[in-house]
């Protein structure tokens, strides 16, 4: 078997579909975020929590997308 196409196999079936996972999480726990801090208008204490929450939410989909991208950059560095 081709070098090239394990490594495409690998990628396609394996590492894409995990990112988009955690992409999916990440934006969920975004919008859980959102959601607690405009449910919980009137404490500020929960309005901070959700304000914790949109936070990570935000820095997981940047590196959900950082590492898609790098991967894309691997792949058309390396030609696959």
């Amino acid at each position: 078997m081709d070098p090239n196409q394990l490594l495409r196999n690998i990628l396609d079936n394996i590492v894409n579909p995990v990112i988009s996972l955690m992409l999916a999480v990440a934006v969920l726990y975004f919008l859980w975020g959102v959601f607690e801090f405009v449910r919980n208008a009137e404490s500020s204490e929960e309005r901070k929590k959700g304000g914790i929450h949109m936070l990570w939410g935000a820095i997981g989909l940047f590196i959900m997308i950082a590492a898609y991208g790098i991967l894309n950059l691997i792949k058309g560095t390396l030609g696959v």
